[in-house]
């Protein structure tokens, strides 16, 4: 497949290469989709909201509340997802697998999915048991299939709940094999003081999912409602032949899983950017993925992959509507 691509790419009214990274971009989305006309429209993202019990143990500079605020500000369209996704032109959505508090009444893009009321504290228990986390795995497939029903080739999954870079965090160092210093960052903020809680329950947490014999169990115990609904998103989107385009952190935390409980399913992701959290570097490269940006974004809400959409768009204007070289007449000279 990789040299018909090429091929093509060699083929177009222009001389071999010339385009860069950007020929190797439209190679790699190519191979996402197995085809040469990769496209890149019709498009999705889904935001998908949880609230996390490991906030109660000190790991965030912010309460849990702000997650009701930011899904209110998302669904009053002023959010930075909103803007974005607006500039990008793709059509954003957003569900609730796991918030705390009363259930939120939205618009035509939002869809209470709520499993649970928030994860427990992943420092003291398992965050999510593996019914729980079959649960939201099942919801984010569900958004995948309907995304792809309704005609998407490209699916970007976003996020937003408060304290999710510490299951992140965990979840590298039990799928990538690193160390919880280092898969540990200051997420929305957190000082010196907090970024010392959050390492302390990250290594306790981390020790627990070491010691259980069951990958799914052990992943279960240190994810989220919407991380777990964001592997399930990616593996069904994998299945059925669309491009995942990755976010930050939290976002790759959730490709970890997809690829571990469905293989293959990273052969359809590309990595928008590495984000400031310092794990994420080494998330990526257990993946063998390398980010098209690295511009020290960390926000979350699907934003660092909107921001990089527009290249993807061009890797598929690329691919699809340049004319060849012997359509003008023209012979191979470089």
């Amino acid at each position: 497949m990789i040299d018909e691509i090429r091929a093509h790419l060699d083929a177009l009214a222009k001389p071999r290469g010339a385009m860069g990274r950007l020929e190797a971009l439209a190679t790699e989305l190519a191979l996402t989709q197995r085809r040469v006309d990769a496209r890149t429209a019709p498009r999705r993202a889904v935001l998908f909201a949880g609230d996390h019990g490991c906030v109660g143990e000190g790991v965030s500079a912010w309460p849990s509340e702000v997650t009701q605020m930011m899904v209110a500000t998302i669904l009053s369209g002023q959010a930075t997802s909103n803007a974005l996704a607006a500039a990008a032109d793709c059509p954003l959505r957003l569900v609730d697998v796991g918030m705390m508090g009363p259930r939120v009444v939205g618009g035509s893009f939002f869809s209470d999915a709520r499993v649970s009321d928030g994860s427990a504290p992943l420092g003291q228990a398992p965050a999510l048991t593996r019914a729980q986390f079959d649960a939201a795995w099942a919801v984010g497939a569900s958004e995948a299939d309907a995304a792809i029903d309704a005609g998407a080739v490209l699916l970007i999954a976003g996020e937003m709940g408060i304290g999710n870079t510490t299951p992140a965090a965990c979840l590298t160092v039990l799928l990538a094999g690193i160390d919880p210093d280092a898969a540990v960052g200051r997420g929305a903020g957190a000082d010196d003081g907090v970024l010392a809680t959050k390492r302390a329950v990250v290594a306790a947490a981390c020790a627990r999912a070491a010691a259980e014999p069951d990958l799914r169990h052990a992943i279960a115990g240190v994810a989220g409602y919407e991380i777990a609904a964001m592997a399930g998103f990616y593996a069904a989107g994998a299945a059925r032949g669309a491009t995942l385009l990755l976010d930050g952190y939290v976002a790759t935390a959730a490709a970890l899983i997809a690829q571990a409980l469905a293989p293959g399913s990273v052969q359809a992701m590309i990595a928008a950017h590495r984000s400031a959290e310092p794990g994420h570097g080494a998330a990526l490269a257990a993946l063998g993925l390398t980010p098209l940006l690295d511009w020290e974004m960390r926000l979350g809400e699907g934003s660092g992959a909107l921001v990089a959409l527009p290249l993807l768009d061009a890797a598929a204007a690329l691919l699809n509507d340049v004319v060849r070289l012997d359509a003008i007449g023209a012979d191979r000279a470089d």
